[in-house]
């Protein structure tokens, strides 16, 4: 093919007036989105892009912003999408490191981003939220047709960074080929065909609202509810239209404590699914009660997209991200000599497949470091994979904890923790301690209305957990710090309660 991402995700759907994009007072057809970005491919030539330049995104999730990355694929420029929280100084980094050519922000920004922007010799275009701005007016003066650049599977079609908690973000390079062949492997193993109808209420500047679900719905020629944010009222009335939905686990409880999500409400509905951060085994046993399904679990990153999944057909184990994808070869090793482990150890995941990114913009070190000469990339997440094959994650090997000699493990704490009355969720750290280098902080969020019983808390987990894997001190919030994908940010608490056991 002559530009694989755009012609097997884009120009295929060429005339097709089936709606792609359903919003709250209207639709976008295949045909009308085509031409929109078409006209943008035009724009960003008008504006000197040229292959293998990079266009730094922040703005807010709109049908002119995912215009913007077909666009982007169709003149074979580099699309890098920000996340939207991110600061002035963050976002000097992130356009100075990646050398973007053009930088497109909110309308409300543009004195501040320009004070950024100008010095880096970046060009600086607004698009807003209702989809105005000066590239849309650019745009709107182009023609509906883009002849398409030839680009090879090997090229590079995105830049996600990395979130940078331990040291400098990286811009993670993705390949046409990488991104192409997780949307072809996803959609055989989750069932999905052009007559679905996916509720779209996830950002686009990360993997899973741009990679893996609006990929997915592109490669069968779906429809998607495409809705500004989660909210709640918007979901649930728009539930009845959808037979499937991609989310954070914090968009499945927010469900299941409202009472009009009820069975009947999504007995139409073929498949959850849940990613990003962890769901409580709870969650998924609560969510099957109420309506019968059964969310299906699955794990990837931004550098390799999808890597593992609970099967469409078959054993969904809560508390396991499933089994490795086909064509995605997965093991556990040793963090200290890189060899694979026996099965049931703990140990660092490495994967090797053809979503595997091609390393670090830059960052020949640090590419080293974290992708093999043999291809397998060094993730960083501690798992175990039992006899069957499911991988369970028990945490990241930053947050490992070594306390008199000891390694710990936060999941295994946590589990206990969150089994206790009263108890909604828990996050476990380790800070500083005189003694043994590290001591457990148990981080506990209350059930709404309860009130915990500390003690027997302790008393349950002594009688569950070796001596050493104790908590030295428990802590209880209203909420645990969360980034925008639901991650639970343990830098943050650890930095919080770094001087617990201060002298």
């Amino acid at each position: 093919m002559a530009n694989p991402l755009y012609d097997t995700l884009f120009a295929k759907h060429a005339g097709s007036d089936k709606p792609f994009l359903i919003l709250a007072d209207s639709q976008i057809t295949y045909a009308e989105f085509l031409a929109m970005a078409a006209q943008t491919a035009n724009a960003l030539s008008q504006l000197g892009l040229a292959p293998g330049d990079r266009v730094a995104v922040q703005v807010v999730k709109s049908p002119q912003m995912l215009a913007l990355y077909a666009a982007c694929a169709q003149a074979g420029v580099i699309f890098l999408p920000l996340n939207t929280a991110y600061t002035a100084n963050e976002l000097a980094y992130f356009i100075e490191n990646s050398g973007a050519k053009l930088v497109v922000c909110d309308g409300a920004r543009l004195d501040e981003m320009q004070a950024i922007a100008a010095p880096l010799g970046a060009t600086l275009r607004t698009l807003n939220a209702d989809g105005t701005g000066s590239l849309s007016d650019l745009a709107a003066e182009q023609p509906t047709e883009f002849e398409t650049v030839a680009r090879d599977g090997e090229d590079l079609a995105a830049f996600l960074y990395t979130s940078g908690t331990t040291g400098r973000s990286k811009g993670a390079m993705l390949t046409q080929n990488n991104l192409l062949s997780n949307a072809q492997t996803l959609v055989k193993y989750w069932h999905f065909t052009g007559d679905d109808v996916l509720l779209h209420a996830l950002p686009i500047f990360h993997t899973h609202g741009l990679f893996v679900a609006t990929n997915i719905m592109l490669a069968v020629g779906g429809s998607m509810i495409f809705l500004p944010k989660f909210d709640l009222e918007a979901v649930i009335a728009h539930l009845p239209r959808a037979t499937s939905m991609m989310g954070v686990p914090t968009f499945y409880t927010r469900l299941l404590g409202d009472g009009r999500f009820t069975g009947d409400l999504v007995s139409h509905f073929r498949l959850f699914i849940s990613g990003s951060a962890p769901l409580l085994a709870e969650t998924h046993v609560q969510f099957e009660t109420r309506t019968g399904h059964r969310i299906l679990e699955r794990y990837g990153m931004t550098e390799t997209n999808m890597n593992t999944s609970n099967p469409y057909k078959g054993d969904r184990r809560a508390g396991t991200v499933g089994l490795p994808l086909p064509d995605v070869e997965l093991k556990i090793t040793d963090p200290e000599t890189g060899t694979t482990l026996p099965q049931g150890q703990i140990g660092i995941i490495e994967v090797r497949g053809p979503n595997v990114f091609k390393g670090y913009w830059q960052m020949p070190e640090k590419t080293a470091a974290e992708l093999r000469e043999d291809g397998f990339f060094i993730t960083g997440d501690l798992a175990q994979m039992d006899a069957d094959g499911y991988v369970t994650i028990v945490g990241r090997a930053k947050d490992l904890i070594i306390s008199g000699g000891f390694n710990i493990y936060p999941k295994e704490i946590e589990l206990v923790l969150d089994e206790q009355p009263g108890v909604l969720e828990s996050a476990v750290i380790g800070v500083p301690h005189p003694d043994f280098g590290e001591g457990v902080v148990a981080v506990l969020v209350p059930q709404a209305g309860a009130e915990l019983d500390l003690a027997a808390i302790e008393t349950a987990a002594a009688q569950a957990l070796a001596k050493f894997k104790l908590p030295k001190r428990y802590v209880v919030l209203g909420s645990l710090p969360r980034n925008t994908m639901g991650k639970v940010q343990k830098a943050a608490l650890r930095s919080d309660y770094a001087t617990s056991f201060s002298a």
